[in-house]
């Protein structure tokens, strides 16, 4: 098939940000999907191949109006949104102004400022809603329930990611910083692999450099005590490469502080991997309080513990959660079902 030409394109979905983050992950994930229905391109660093995208040089340089009228510039940050508000009012291109929320806070004076002059926007939870000041269509994520699914042999996976091929895998990934709680979940695998000998706590992810100091401590900690082999800090891996980190597991824990909506709790579900979650985000809305796993309040280690300690000691329930896991997902969160409802939205917004 022929690469859409940025003069073609109806839709723009900028990713402003190299590193990993949630907003990556939405954008790989979503707009190859959202590109088999509507012309739509990305812009921006840290996109695998298979996104379609364009150069900044073809984004400054594209016609002022795209093939029926105005374009949409579907922004999820706030360097977006004043990109955004660049390309349309100082180079004078014909943009609809689109900005999805995931923030559970009040915003920023700048940030109230920006989405005011948005011309939609989204919010990814009923909880992000409630923050904003203005009206918003509420759509929560979703998920490739075909790449993040059960493994067909989890011994295999184990052995590819150079894992124990037996025992519990309890992970936990993302930023690894005070505000994702890492530190919870490691205070509390302590806790775990003390009772169970046949765990291993999972720890993936990076620390920016003002978070080196609070990652190094956690690993002195964890040396100290003997247990860097039970509780392992693993370098972050590209997004295309975390389905296997899911679908290594038994269970998957969301230690957050705070969060805006948290994708990691699905992927993990979607791959049939129990969760538990802190009362956080947009949490209490994906996780099915003691079916697909559990809540708990944020900070609580103890609390972490017992809730694992529970699925780790009762295989029928790590099993049934296991199940439910995955079942709810495909009911609820197919990713197909977010990039229809965004879809619809740029259609009412080029029409």
């Amino acid at each position: 098939m022929k690469p859409l030409s940025i003069n073609a394109c109806d839709v723009i979905a900028p990713n402003f940000k190299r590193r990993l983050s949630g907003v990556t992950s939405t954008i790989v994930r979503l707009v190859p999907l959202q590109a088999k229905t509507i012309n739509i391109l990305s812009i921006g660093g840290g996109l695998p191949p298979h996104v379609p995208k364009v150069s900044f040089m073809r984004l400054l340089t594209m016609s002022r109006r795209g093939p029926s009228g105005p374009r949409v510039w579907h922004a999820r940050r706030n360097i977006e949104m004043i990109g955004g508000l660049f390309l349309k009012h100082v180079l004078r291109k014909h943009l609809k102004l689109l900005f999805t929320s995931a923030s559970q806070r009040h915003h920023t004076k700048l940030t109230k400022a920006l989405i005011r002059r948005m011309d939609r926007v989204v919010s990814t939870s009923r909880k992000t809603a409630s923050f904003l000041e203005r009206d918003s269509t509420v759509i929560l994520h979703g998920i490739d329930t075909e790449t993040f699914c059960p493994p067909p042999n989890k011994a295999e996976v184990r052995t590819t990611l150079g894992l124990p091929e037996t025992g519990f895998l309890v992970g936990c990934y993302g930023r690894i910083r005070a505000q994702k709680g890492t530190d919870v979940f490691v205070d509390a695998m302590i806790k775990v692999v003390e009772a169970h000998h046949d765990c291993t706590g999972i720890v993936m992810g990076r620390a920016t450099s003002k978070d080196v100091d609070y990652e190094n401590d956690l690993k002195r900690r964890v040396k100290k005590l003997g247990l860097s082999e039970r509780i392992r800090f693993v370098p972050e891996v590209p997004v295309w490469d975390m389905p296997s980190w899911y679908q290594c597991l038994d269970v998957y824990v969301a230690p957050q502080r705070w969060e805006g909506f948290g994708l990691t709790p699905l992927e993990a579900m979607a791959c049939a991997v129990p969760v538990v979650a802190t009362r956080v985000g947009a949490f209490e809305e994906l996780v099915l309080d003691g079916v697909t796993g559990a809540l708990i309040a944020p900070s609580d280690s103890t609390a972490m513990a017992q809730k694992l300690r529970s699925l780790l000691d009762d295989p029928y329930a790590l099993q049934k959660a296991s199940a439910a896991a995955r079942a709810h997902v495909m009911a609820e969160f197919q990713i197909q079902k977010e990039a229809a409802a965004l879809i619809n939205v740029y259609r009412q917004m080029l029409n």
